[in-house]
């Protein structure tokens, strides 16, 4: 470490590189001075009340003075100071040569200044016109670019517009195909009002007639259709909601993006018309390190290709749901009026029984009647006949009674008395049996008169189970739609 120098307020003591356009070293003097006085740091209190120039190398810290050598010898290293006579001592000198050559250093560095000047200035006019050059193809280029970029946004706003025409008529058709589903599907509620009206009818049936026949059947067939019809009609128009839901997001970002689209159009071709020029140019302090972009050119066509492909996806689906709900409607009301003919044709082929079986009740009603008639006459023969057979019954029981009173051996058992006794028996008998006989023409004559009255009760269920066939469900079913209504059209 060397001393560089001092100032009245600090000491630099530290290392420093020794620059390159110093003088060189004075060091003539340095050899004589050598170990003249001891080696001993000087204080800040003998510095000197002018401060050397720092370009120039400040000698040794300790010189030594080689005349004095001898004497410093004898003198003790405690009691040798410096003294501030001799204090020029302590600074170099500069020779000749150093002279000249700190001239000869000046007068190159003039040279290679003026040099330097002379390229700047001609390397300064080639920069500006080379700068002006490629400053007016870079703002070409620029220009360029914006017009490209704004045939870019034209492109993809005239495909925005074309798909966003086609995704409203889209939606406008399906919301068509939706209403006449709904409408279908309201209609189908009076067609399950009526086949349920049928059933709840023919519960009224009575006795024998309270069958689970065809027409029942066929109507429980008919409710199932319908409700089947119904689930699948809903089905459709919820279907037909959700993609109605997903018609109209995809129009929304076609719309935003046409917006944002045009907003671009707009910013673009205006930059792309600004000339040097032109009005409301100026200074924008530091918009070029604001980084406001949110996309690249790939991704700024991929999402505007992106909604479009979305679009014709969403579109594609509509139409086939549109189809498919086109089908369904001819298809369900196919189905409910088949199954209507259906049961209006098991209706029919009912009724028809039902009459054939009333009028042949009728038949037997009347036959059972006549033969009621005759039965009770029967009655009334065998009453009579059982009335005249007891007179002589009396005689013959008359006869035997008196001839008990025949006295002693008179009671003789003669051909009389055996004549006697056989007639009342075989009187006896007959009457026996002609009771029987009328006992059981009087079950036959309940019989018949039971036959009769269920007769006449099955006629009355044939003739309310008519009545509710023909009369009240043939007649709501006569109101059945055709199957443009079937089919939502009205």
């Amino acid at each position: 470490m060397e001393r560089l120098g001092c100032t009245l307020m600090a000491t630099y003591a530290h290392p420093r590189p020794t620059p390159t356009n110093f003088l060189p070293a004075i060091s003539t003097m340095a050899s004589s001075y050598r170990d003249r006085f001891p080696h001993s740091n000087l204080t800040h209190s003998l510095s000197l009340p002018w401060r050397p120039s720092t370009y120039y190398k400040v000698a040794s810290s300790f010189p030594s003075v080689a005349p004095y050598c001898t004497r410093s010898q004898r003198v003790s290293e405690n009691t040798m100071l410096p003294f501030v006579s001799n204090r020029t001592t302590f600074f170099t000198r500069y020779t000749p040569d150093d002279w000249y050559r700190s001239n000869l250093t000046n007068y190159q560095e003039s040279n290679t200044s003026r040099h330097n000047s002379e390229k700047l200035r001609v390397d300064t006019s080639r920069l500006i016109q080379d700068k002006y050059q490629q400053t007016r193809k870079t703002q070409a280029d620029t220009t360029q670019n914006l017009g490209e970029r704004v045939n870019d946004i034209g492109f993809w706003k005239s495909e925005i517009i074309h798909e966003l025409d086609e995704m409203i008529g889209e939606t406008n058709t399906l919301t068509d195909v939706k209403k006449r589903l709904e409408r279908a599907l309201i209609g189908t509620e009076a067609h399950l009002q009526v086949a349920r009206e049928c059933l709840f009818h023919r519960e009224k049936r009575m006795g024998i007639d309270l069958v689970h026949d065809e027409v029942e059947t066929q109507l429980l067939m008919e409710v199932d259709t319908i409700l089947c019809c119904q689930e699948r009609m809903k089905l459709h128009l919820d279907k037909a909601i959700a993609q109605l839901a997903a018609n109209r997001a995809s129009q929304h970002e076609l719309e935003k993006d046409l917006s944002d689209k045009q907003m671009a159009y707009r910013i673009d071709d205006k930059c792309h018309h600004l000339r040097n020029t032109s009005d409301g140019v100026s200074y924008f302090r530091g918009v070029e390190r604001v980084d406001a972009t949110v996309s690249v050119p790939e991704s700024w066509a991929k999402f505007t290709d992106d909604n479009i492909l979305r679009s014709q996806s969403e579109r594609a689906a509509s139409a086939k749901l549109r189809d498919d709900i086109e089908n369904l409607l001819v298809v369900t009301a196919n189905e409910m009026w088949n199954q209507f003919n259906k049961v209006n044709l098991c209706f029919t082929n009912r009724i028809a029984e039902t009459a054939d079986a009333k009028n042949k009740i009728q038949m037997h009603l009347a036959k059972t009647l006549q033969e009621i008639f005759q039965t009770e006459m029967t009655i009334e023969s065998i009453k009579k006949a059982i009335k005249d057979k007891t007179a002589f019954l009396k005689v013959a029981q008359t006869r035997l009674d008196e001839r008990t009173r025949r006295p002693n051996i008179e009671l003789c058992r003669d051909m009389a008395q055996l004549r006697l006794v056989n007639e009342v028996h075989e009187v006896d008998n007959t009457i026996q049996t002609l009771q029987q006989r009328l006992r059981d023409a009087e079950d036959t004559l309940q019989s018949l008169v039971h036959t009769k009255a269920a007769l006449e009760h099955d006629l009355a269920v044939k003739a309310n189970s008519l009545y509710i066939d023909q009369e009240k469900c043939m007649s709501m079913r006569k109101s059945y739609p055709n199957t443009l209504r079937l089919a939502g059209f009205c």
